[in-house]
């Protein structure tokens, strides 16, 4: 009797209180994080009481959505700005939410059709889609700045200056992004599991597909456990928790898996003007302070920190034990340079989505009767991005070259009795 029970469990399609369990986990882990992360960046003392609303536009930013500032300066003088950042250990986390709640009622499963599927998808995203709507009404606050102490205070004093900074979210823009998340996260949680039947009509794919989208996850992972364990050092060591947290919880990913390219012997642009600068390490702060724009990469970071030359052995060993990951979850008869041309195709896309999503861009100024550029602490300006076209030529080579190896070491590693020789 308990066996048809556990069958008909089984078979059951999930319903709406299942989606709205999964929808409302993957919002409070993402907030919980996003509040603690802002919490030890010190984002508490944002005046007019602006905490929640930041911790809401965190929680936006994070899954794509547009967060927009707007500032003022009374009469005589304007202010302007601009931030681009995913905070993407919050995107991270959620991601990891949602895609496990989406397995979860299907694991265990001999068949998966694609209406059960896209049912399954549909009933979580309508209702992240009344979420994401109210997050993105509430991620709106303006407040007062300090003009401090120096020339702009004697200003404001001279020209009655209340610089105020706003920001709002493109509730239409931040939907269309939300959803388009979702939708990728959902769709590569389906890839990377082998514990859920895909519908008949894709079944060709997944022998490509799952191995490569799972060796990639798997490799991001391993740089953002590295990067927990080297942040834990640090905090011990230099005796800075309260800051390393803040970076842990708010923007690891936005470090680890750009030093994945860097690794590579890819190069990034940046600049940092004036004090205003986002959790970094300092030597990043000091590589680009040195320049206009300066290159980022191993040659310029290494004549700082020496130690940066171990992101190449590292992104050696752990591109070549992805390769070889994906090689063993593939069937045991795919050629050399077929698993090559997996590797390369699926780094590639990596690399494509790192470039994409570890992009940073924030810029705050001040203009008095017309003139801008006044210095002090509302002057400020920082951006860092790649060069495309040398990082993802770097990828497809990488991929080339790990993905041959790793399926050469794959086929060592292979049971007795299973295929060795492919042609």
């Amino acid at each position: 009797m308990s066996l048809p029970n556990s069958a008909a469990r089984a078979g059951a399609r999930p319903g709406w209180a299942l989606a709205l369990a999964v929808t409302l986990a993957g919002v409070l882990a993402m907030g919980v994080v996003a509040t603690l992360g802002l919490w030890a960046a010190g984002a508490t003392d944002i005046p007019d009481g602006a905490f929640p609303k930041v911790v809401v536009a965190t929680v936006v930013a994070a899954v794509g959505g547009s967060v927009e500032l707007s500032g003022s300066a009374g009469r005589l003088a304007g202010a302007e700005g601009g931030l681009t950042v995913i905070p993407l250990s919050v995107t991270l986390v959620g991601a990891l939410v949602f895609g496990a709640g989406f397995l979860w009622p299907l694991r265990h499963r001999a068949v998966a059709g694609a209406g059960e599927l896209a049912g399954w998808a549909a009933r979580i995203g309508a209702l992240w889609l009344l979420a994401l709507m109210g997050l993105a009404l509430g991620a709106r606050h303006t407040f007062t700045l300090s003009l401090g102490d120096g020339l702009i205070s004697d200003l404001g004093e001279l020209f009655g200056l209340e610089p105020e900074v706003g920001f709002t979210t493109d509730a239409p823009l931040t939907l269309v992004f939300g959803v388009l998340w979702l939708a990728g996260v959902l769709v590569l949680a389906l890839l990377v599991t082998r514990g859920v039947p895909l519908p008949g009509r894709v079944l060709r794919f997944q022998e490509a597909a799952r191995p490569a989208a799972y060796a990639m996850v798997a490799l991001l992972l391993a740089y953002v456990v590295l990067g927990v364990v080297i942040a834990l050092v640090v905090a011990v060591t230099r005796g800075q928790p309260v800051e390393t947290l803040a970076v842990v919880l708010l923007g690891l990913p936005n470090l680890v898996w750009p030093a994945l390219t860097i690794g590579t012997g890819a190069t990034w642009d940046g600049r940092v003007e004036g004090p205003f600068a986002l959790p970094m390490p300092n030597v990043l702060d000091r590589v680009m302070r040195s320049g206009e724009v300066s290159a980022v990469n191993l040659g310029t970071l290494g004549e700082h920190d020496g130690r940066v030359w171990w992101l190449l052995p590292l992104a050696a060993v752990l591109l070549s034990a992805a390769a070889c990951l994906m090689a063993v979850r593939s069937p045991a008869g795919v050629p050399l340079w077929r698993q090559a041309a997996h590797m390369a195709v699926a780094l590639l896309l990596t690399v494509l989505m790192i470039c994409l999503l570890g992009r940073i861009s924030a810029a705050f100024g001040l203009t008095v009767l017309g003139i801008g550029d006044l210095g002090g602490d509302l002057s400020q300006q920082l951006f860092l991005r790649p060069r495309w076209w040398g990082a993802l030529g770097l990828a497809l080579l990488w991929g080339l070259v790990t993905g041959f190896l790793g399926a050469l070491v794959a086929r060592w590693l292979r049971r007795p009795g299973e295929l060795r020789d492919a042609r």
